[in-house]
């Protein structure tokens, strides 16, 4: 394994181990407070998880093996928007605000984590094709959310209303979306050139 491989597959595992970490926090506050956004979003720490421990054990693969690894990870990418259906119709049954601090206090948590991700990722976001993009993306997209739910509990603390949290989460939902195509894309033509 070549010296810049193993120092990715380094940073890959510390970034899935961090996030697995903040999963926890973020789930537990979501179910706490009944926020539709830290739901979203910790749904999305899991698959960040996920996204990098796949990225840790494909390394050493071929070119067409990670770009197969690239179009599971795309699909993976999707799991948070899913995920986000779902709350929204739970936050539409019971139409109750989140609490505002908890909600901002958690966001500037997961906030540090993925800028935290990000920087160890971005040194990197060239290398290994779509793994490594999915990866970075993944924590970049994750860190403006982020921004966004400290705005949402701002906002729910001056007024308390349901759709900063609902606002957000559709936010989220669509970076992911918007993420998980860009890293099918890429995976894709790895696997076009990889049969070339």
């Amino acid at each position: 394994m070549t010296a810049p491989s193993a120092s990715l597959r380094r940073v890959v595992l510390i970034v899935a181990l961090l996030n697995l970490g903040y999963f926890g926090v973020e789930f537990l506050a979501a179910i706490r407070i009944g926020s539709v956004s830290l739901f979203a979003d910790s749904v999305d720490f899991l698959e960040d998880t996920a996204v990098n421990l796949l990225i840790f054990v494909a390394l050493g693969w071929t070119a067409a093996r990670r770009a197969q690894v690239g179009m599971v990870l795309a699909g993976l990418m999707a799991v948070p928007a899913l995920a986000f259906l779902w709350t929204l119709v739970q936050k539409y049954l019971a139409p109750v605000p989140p609490d505002a601090f908890v909600l901002t206090l958690v966001g500037m948590g997961a906030l540090a984590v993925n800028v935290t991700a990000a920087l160890l990722l971005a040194r990197h976001r060239a290398t290994q094709g779509s793994l490594t993009r999915a990866a970075y993306l993944s924590a970049r997209n994750d860190a403006l959310a982020n921004v966004a739910i400290i705005a949402a509990g701002a906002l729910t603390a001056a007024h308390p209303s349901v759709w900063p949290d609902v606002i957000v989460g559709l936010g989220i939902a669509a970076m992911n979306l918007d993420a998980a195509h860009e890293v099918w894309e890429a995976a894709r033509r790895e696997s076009q050139d990889a049969k070339a």
